[in-house]
């Protein structure tokens, strides 16, 4: 049977890794939110590329010369 020092120990080491594990979470949310603004950078830049190749060049004759 545990006393109450084994269970007040046990239940602080729980608090411990309860805080350890909200800071973790803390950390990756933080960085998941930089790579989410990272990837709609490079999705935008994407889009621009792509809409620069769609446009026609002045240079380039149409289809039906």
């Amino acid at each position: 049977m545990m006393g109450s020092v084994d269970l007040e120990e046990k239940v602080a080491h729980l608090i411990r890794a309860v805080e350890d594990l909200s800071d973790v979470v803390a950390a990756q949310a933080r960085e998941i939110a930089g790579l989410e603004r990272r990837v709609r950078l490079l999705m935008e830049r994407a889009a621009e590329e792509e809409a620069l190749r769609e446009t026609p060049d002045a240079n380039v004759r149409p289809p039906h010369w």
